[in-house]
């Protein structure tokens, strides 16, 4: 399994910005897909962004689409989720998984309780 810890989720203003962090334990860029899901009190797990083929190739939900971008280090074994334009529906746990199936990240189309690499999570609260 591959040990995942995310950072820098905290309070912002609508309109502000973040910038998530996923350190991984093991890091294949070139093969691997990762990703960053939401969720919700009392909502289901959704698929934010993700990220493929050493960076190159990238989804984003239409919710955050133009918003969001998500990018990865691999000398670090770090993926980032830079948040611009925050939005109060954007308030939620973020948490990243890796080693995800590449059609899964390719249609945006998740099978959440399938994947088995997870964070602990980050909480992001957009309010004034």
């Amino acid at each position: 399994e591959v040990q995942l810890v995310e950072s820098g989720g905290d309070l912002v203003q609508p309109g502000g910005s973040l910038r998530l962090s996923c350190a991984a334990s093991e890091f294949h860029s070139t093969s691997d897909c990762m990703a960053w899901f939401h969720q919700a009190p009392g909502k289901e797990r959704e698929g934010v962004a993700a990220i493929w083929r050493g960076g190159s190739r990238t989804y984003y939900a239409d919710s955050v689409k133009g918003r969001f971008t998500i990018s990865q280090d691999a000398a670090k074994n770090t993926m980032y989720l830079e948040m611009d334009g925050l939005k109060p529906e954007d308030s939620a746990m973020y948490y990243c998984s890796a080693d995800l199936p590449l059609d899964d990240c390719k249609k945006g189309s998740w099978f959440i309780d399938e994947y088995k690499n997870w964070g602990q999570g980050t909480r992001v609260t957009v309010a004034a």
